[in-house]
């Protein structure tokens, strides 16, 4: 089921040019109802229920409703972002919670070099047996 706001718990964000959940939507989703200062999802069939505007939502306005099949009617998954990590809540049908808490990023978007400590590739890794599923000389194009 697609992402909604609870207009009553919605600020839009106080009044700024561009609300949490429109700068996190991966599918440009999220708009600012301009008269009512209030977040909406302007096209719900489209959304990908990535969770990404529950998530970032400072006042927790904003719900994924899941599939019955996976989220029984009457359960719920709520997550509630802290500075360092996500407090996952889920509530069953029958009342039962459980809670679990994941880290999250706390290094600058585009500071993280992968590659960092590893060696060069080296084109002739590639004939040595092992490396690669063919042996003896790699095939060359034909025109």
């Amino acid at each position: 089921m697609p992402s909604f706001v609870i207009t009553d718990k919605c600020d839009g964000c106080k009044g700024q040019d561009k609300t949490a959940c429109m700068y996190i939507c991966p599918n440009n989703l999220m708009k600012l109802d301009k008269e009512r200062m209030k977040g909406v999802n302007q096209e719900p069939e489209q959304c990908w229920e990535c969770y990404s505007c529950v998530k970032i939502c400072p006042q927790q306005a904003i719900e994924v409703r899941a599939y019955a099949d996976i989220v029984p009617m009457g359960g719920a998954v709520i997550p509630l972002r802290g500075s360092d990590s996500i407090m996952w809540t889920i509530r069953f049908r029958n009342g039962n919670v459980k809670r679990f808490k994941f880290p999250i990023r706390t290094t600058p978007e585009g500071s993280i070099d992968p590659y960092a400590g590893k060696a060069q590739p080296n084109l002739a890794d590639l004939t040595k047996p092992g490396f690669f599923t063919m042996t003896g000389e790699l095939p060359t194009i034909q025109n």
